[in-house]
């Protein structure tokens, strides 16, 4: 860990001077600096970061860029080697890294763990990846000629990461990248600077060469600059899908490859045969990690009618006894919104809802006499369809509606009203109907009663429509967003 930054987190409370990181060294230029706020305690100032320009942006790519002739001999194995320590380092700090993603960007410290977790099973798993870069060989059309595919990185890479998964995110981003042999220019959110400087000293601390890498802090600036620059020929996104769509759009004017996750409206199928204690427990994982700020949240909760009122009943119960505070307090069950902002757009989306004839069953507004942070009372919203608003847009906060449906067909139906199509559950003990709402259901990830959040290290992560483009995140497919094949074609007589 650099020595700056060791210093101010091993001082509990004090705030963290976060630096770029560019052409090898911790450097921190900027006129202007962003203050990080405690999202649970509005007067813990946490970190202090640069608010870069776009010149800086530039240096931070070419830095890169001419870097990668100094590291591109060490080859794919060995690459892997260096993520492998890296995910032994993370577990060996997962307590100091867990205390500091809690907060910065105030999940549970139990969510936080888990998000550690994450990044240490992607990074086990892509550091294998050094050994099976390899491509094909294939017969000759014509003889004595000898013909195979193999892989190439595409050059530097722009990696942009969003607080809601501030650690696991960047690892899943970066890791992929090294072993490819990209170099890399990583901007994560202004919101857990920090954090992110943890992950850069992290990949350094194991032996990821200096120059492999550039951190860049601040906001739209540094964005464009990543975008627009022709030295970067892949950007990968996560984030909301409107800026994506404009990533992409942008990205397109000079044929950048992008990868792109972008937002979900993911519903969670509960029919009459269900296990509704299982379907109970699954809808408030998956609705309330991360406060419902997670692209893979469940936020429409789609009944068959036959079981609607007691699986109402029992999950406004539930919702009413969450236990909402700061997170590092371990017997909380959900910590605030990431800022004011956001508090101000869920508060919105759910006053809207009862504009349009929705009913508030429990929640709907700040939790009396916690006005210190930006909490946000875990929401249920009863008698919504495809014409409501909150039906069918994201709300990205700890907000769930309530869709009643008659019979099976007409949750599908609903369930894929949508133009998004990230994740997706259905309950239900009828092995048939499983197989046909997998088969059916416009989403790149379905899970069959469990919970809609996250997935396996090993397993592609992505969606459908509206929620994702390019190649997929995590696994083996991640692969070719950072290599391109080329063929070779070798005469030997």
């Amino acid at each position: 860990m650099s020595t700056q930054i060791q210093t101010r987190l091993q001082t509990g409370n004090a705030a963290i001077q976060v630096a770029n990181f560019i052409g090898g060294e911790w450097e921190s230029r900027e006129d202007k600096e962003i203050r990080r706020l405690n999202p649970a305690d509005q007067n813990d100032l946490v970190a202090l970061s640069p608010d870069s320009s776009a010149e800086t942006a530039r240096r931070a790519i070419e830095a890169v860029t001419l870097g990668a002739d100094k590291w591109r001999r060490l080859t794919p194995p060995e690459r892997g080697k260096i993520v492998l320590r890296a995910a032994q380092i993370v577990e060996s700090d997962r307590d100091n890294i867990a205390r500091l993603i809690t907060r910065e960007q105030g999940k549970p410290i139990a969510e936080s763990h888990a998000e550690i977790k994450r990044a240490i099973d992607i990074m086990e798993y892509v550091s294998g990846m050094g050994r099976r870069l390899g491509g094909q060989t294939l017969p000759s059309e014509v003889p004595d000629v000898f013909c195979y595919t193999t892989r190439q990185p595409i050059g530097a890479v722009a990696l942009i990461s969003p607080w809601n998964i501030p650690f696991a995110i960047p690892c899943w981003k970066i890791a992929p990248a090294f072993v490819c042999g990209c170099p890399i220019v990583f901007k994560p959110s202004p919101f857990t600077p920090a954090t992110a400087a943890r992950v850069v000293d992290v990949f350094l601390e194991a032996g990821m060469p200096r120059e492999a890498i550039a951190l860049i802090h601040g906001g739209p600036a540094v964005g464009e600059q990543l975008v627009n620059n022709p030295m970067v020929v892949g950007i990968s996104f996560t984030g909301s899908t409107k800026v994506g769509m404009a990533i992409n759009a942008q990205a397109a004017k000079r044929m950048a490859k992008t990868q792109l996750e972008m937002g979900g409206k993911n519903p969670q199928v509960i029919l009459g045969d269900a296990d509704l204690d299982l379907a109970l427990d699954s809808c408030i994982t998956s609705s309330l990690d991360v406060s419902g700020q997670r692209c893979t949240c469940v936020s429409r909760v789609v009944v068959e009618e036959s079981v609607a009122d007691e699986f109402t009943e029992r999950l406004v119960d539930r919702f009413k006894n969450i236990k909402v505070g700061a997170g590092i307090d371990p017997t909380v069950n959900m910590g605030p919104l990431i800022d004011s902002t956001r508090l101000r757009d869920v508060d919105a989306f759910v006053a809207r809802a009862r504009t349009e004839g929705g009913k508030v069953l429990t929640g709907g507004g700040r939790p009396a006499g916690m006005d210190y942070g930006h909490f946000y009372a875990p929401t249920v919203i009863g008698g919504i369809t495809p014409k409501h608003e909150i039906g069918r847009e994201e709300v990205f906060g700890p907000v769930l509606a309530l869709m009643r449906v008659s019979d099976f067909a007409e949750a599908i139906k609903i369930a894929n009203n949508v133009e998004y199509g990230l994740t997706s559950s259905i309950f239900t003990r009828d092995l048939g109907r499983a197989f046909n709402y997998i088969d059916n259901i416009e989403a790149g990830m379905v899970h069959v009663n469990r919970p809609t959040l996250g997935g396996f290290s090993h397993f592609p992560f992505g969606g459908y429509k509206h929620s994702s483009h390019g190649p997929r995140e995590v696994g083996d497919d991640t692969i070719g967003f950072y290599t391109s094949l080329k063929s070779a074609y070798i005469k030997y007589n």
